[in-house]
């Protein structure tokens, strides 16, 4: 492990993206700490309801101010953000590709064997340690989707990545198949500069999304997002929104898919993000009456656990009735009197869409 001690804070940055190297991380950047103008936007973007259910994305501090919004509000400490980028990119295929009508899709990011928080945060950390072998005083806080940062902000002035039109950040070299990690720290270290915006006139990830998520460029609604729907979105699912699910039981690559700068992606050599079986396309008869244990035991130390299996079992049914595959009505019929209230009505509306065929 890189070692800081005597280091001068001039050497301190390159010290730091040796030691992120040597944790496995591709990228490393570092931003100063400022209410750049993308935080502006956020308040409006929460009070326009876009973030739907996801309420710890409205935290506020004592004053009544959005968390997210402010980092020199939220952390007065704190003077530099250290950003780091794993890929997770794996070689199976991608979602907009031709399937078979009786298996859905989970997202890219949740084939690995292990979910991605605890791989991520456990790399974070060796590079937080040698940080902090700076200095005793050092004060430092290391995140992985879970503190009150909006961290594509952070990597876009690190020099990560830009921040792409379907709001994922994107990377020349590695496109958007990426993990942050960040680590706020009260040292003052120079800045990287901000990467430069490199999609054009591109809109093919706006272009493809079924259920129009995109209000405009870089202009997310959550609420219409096929992400939120079938991992935060808790009860039943608005059906104006169910046929453009398709196929997808959790998650959604579509517009990362579709995106030129994934066209060659490298493909991960992280261990934690290797292929567990049985999650690229998996039969949705399985996934609608997958039982408690078994969803335990499958998804264990999975990200799909944060759907939990009803909410897993009613997007599965959903697809089901997307399917066309008229094989599905014994099933779904069955599923009508299920004790789970959101199965049983998706399985209703499934049905019924699948018998008009």
């Amino acid at each position: 492990m890189t070692n800081l001690k005597s280091m001068s804070i001039t050497n301190i940055p390159e010290s730091v993206k040796l030691a992120a190297s040597e944790a496995g991380f591709e990228l490393c950047g570092i931003a100063a700490v400022r209410d750049h103008p993308e935080l502006h936007r956020f308040p409006a973007w929460i009070e326009a309801g876009h973030a739907g259910e996801m309420k710890y994305l409205e935290s506020r501090d004592d004053s009544g101010h959005l968390k997210r919004a402010s980092m020199t509000n939220t952390f007065p400490w704190a003077r530099s953000v250290i950003v780091c980028a794993i890929n997770y990119n794996t070689s199976p295929p991608r979602s907009i590709e031709e399937h078979t009508p009786d298996t859905g899709w989970i997202s890219r990011y949740a084939w690995g064997q292990e979910d991605y928080h605890g791989a991520v945060l456990r790399r974070l950390r060796k590079v937080e340690d040698a940080l902090k072998a700076t200095s005793p005083e050092i004060t430092t806080r290391s995140y992985v989707d879970t503190g009150p940062i909006v961290e594509r902000v952070y990597a876009k002035y690190a020099g990560i990545g830009w921040i792409g039109k379907n709001t994922c950040v994107l990377n020349q070299q590695l496109g958007s198949w990426l993990f942050l990690g960040v680590i706020l720290t009260s040292l003052e270290l120079e800045s990287d500069f901000p990467a430069a915006d490199r999609c054009g006139t591109c809109t093919r990830c706006i272009d493809a999304c079924p259920t129009n998520a995109f209000i405009g460029p870089y202009q997310l609604d959550a609420t219409r997002c096929i992400s939120y729907l079938t991992i935060e979105k808790r009860g039943s699912i608005p059906e104006d929104l169910r046929d453009g699910m398709g196929r997808q039981v959790f998650g959604c690559d579509i517009c990362q898919d579709v995106c030129p700068w994934n066209r060659k992606s490298p493909v991960t050599a992280a261990p934690e993000f290797q292929l567990r079986d049985g999650l690229v396309n998996p039969a949705l008869d399985w996934l609608a009456n997958i039982s408690e244990g078994e969803f335990r035991e499958k998804f264990r130390g999975s990200a799909i656990k944060r759907t939990k299996r009803t909410g897993l079992r009613r997007n599965a049914v959903i697809a089901m009735g997307n399917s066309g595959n008229l094989d599905f009505l014994p099933a779904l019929n069955d599923l009508r009197t299920d004790e789970d209230p959101s199965v049983a009505e998706s399985a209703d509306w499934a049905l019924a869409k699948l018998q008009s065929l």
